[in-house]
This record gives structure tokens, C-alpha cells and sequence, in this order.
């Protein structure tokens, strides 16, 4: 009598590709990931993938997903836009940190994945909502996007990226600001970074809304 036994390995699907891509991706850096190597992993041909998704940019966009999932948008249907893009800014760097090789990969590569069209659409909506012209919304959600990918870099930097110790006396200032701050715990100091320049880009951003609305 003959029986199927368990499949050796998981079924193969799109969901499985773009979780492996990321463990990939997350382990070995953006340079490592490719196809071949994707399908290797997963112990499949490079054909099988594209039974599933259509190449490269399909996976990556899959891969996307993945991370765009982890960040709350919810704060943007309750509170005030200030306050919902500090709490939407905060998700956003905490899932970049997790996936911090991710970020030169998705960040080189177009968008178009309904999830990361839904958590954009749901932030540009609560902007215009609180009062932003249309034609700033792309521009103030660049602007916030773009520091938080460079917080989540920094919160996954080695703890020494500027080492001033050869040349201290040319640059004392520099120098002794640097023994303070590594005085502390690296992910505090990170932290405290992404908090002043949260908090300095927010104010900035309802500053700028006033000036607008004053010259309407």
C-alpha cells in the first residue's frame, strides 16, 4: 500500500518567496539578493518562481508588503495630522530598523503594490484633510519619508560612524561632542536624534501649513 507522505518543504507561493526574499535580504544585504540565489534557498528551480510572481520586481514589490504591513496608519482616521503622522513616523522607523538592507533595495525601486498605494493614500488623505494644498502633499511626504529612512539607517549603524580621533585638535568641538554622545547607549543617542528631528520636522511642516493658509 502506497500513501502520500508530507511535502519534504513548504508549498510553494507567493507569500513564501517574499518571506524567504526578506530573511534573505535581512541576513546578507541588498548585493546578495537575486533570483538564483532566491531559488536556491527555497530549494526550487529559478523557473518555478515566476510560476508565482512575475520577476524581480514582482518579489521585491512582494517584499515591499511585507514591510509596509508592519507600520500603523490607524492614528491617521483618529487624531489630528500632527499628531498622526508622529505616531505613523514612529511604526515606519521601528519597521525599516528591523529591515534596515532593505531599504537601498526598495527605496531604487518604483512602488506600486496596492499596500504601500493604501498606507500612502491613507497619510496624503489625512494631510489634505487637515488643510494642505494638493499640490504639497507629494513634496511634505517625501520630506517626512525621507528622514525616516535615514533615522532607521541610523538606529542600524555601527555605534562609531564618525571617528574623529586622528585629528581631534583640528576639530575639537566636533571631538568633544562625540565623547558625550557615545558616553550614553548607542540606541538611546538614536532615539534622541529621531525624536528632536521628529519633533523639529513636524512643527516645521505645521508652521508651513499657516503660512499657506495666511496667503490664501
Amino acid at each position: 500500500m502506497t500513501g502520500r507522505g508530507r511535502p519534504r518543504r513548504p508549498v510553494l507561493s507567493a507569500d513564501l518567496i517574499a518571506r524567504e526574499a526578506l530573511a534573505m535580504i535581512d541576513a546578507e544585504g541588498a548585493n546578495a539578493f537575486s533570483l538564483p540565489r532566491l531559488a536556491r534557498r527555497l530549494g526550487v528551480r529559478t523557473a518555478s518562481l515566476y510560476n508565482h510572481l512575475d520577476g524581480r520586481a514582482a518579489v521585491i514589490e512582494r517584499v515591499r508588503r511585507l514591510v509596509v504591513e508592519e507600520m500603523d496608519v490607524s492614528a491617521f482616521a483618529e487624531l489630528p495630522w500632527p499628531d498622526a503622522l508622529a505616531a505613523w513616523a514612529r511604526s515606519y522607523r521601528d519597521a525599516f530598523a528591523r529591515h534596515p538592507h532593505a531599504i537601498d533595495l526598495l527605496a531604487t525601486t518604483t512602488i506600486s503594490s496596492p499596500a504601500t498605494l493604501a498606507m500612502y493614500e491613507a497619510v496624503v488623505e489625512a494631510l489634505a484633510r487637515g488643510g494642505w494644498p494638493r499640490e504639497r502633499l507629494v513634496a511634505v511626504l517625501t520630506s517626512v519619508e525621507s528622514f525616516l529612512l535615514g533615522s532607521a539607517l541610523d538606529l542600524a549603524a555601527p555605534p562609531l560612524m564618525i571617528d574623529p580621533s586622528a585629528h581631534a585638535p583640528h576639530v575639537p568641538i566636533l571631538a568633544a561632542a562625540l565623547r558625550a554622545a557615545h558616553a550614553g547607549d548607542k540606541a538611546a543617542r538614536a532615539d534622541q536624534a529621531f525624536e528632536a528631528g521628529l519633533d523639529a520636522l513636524i512643527r516645521g511642516l505645521v508652521a508651513q501649513l499657516a503660512a499657506v493658509q495666511d496667503q490664501e
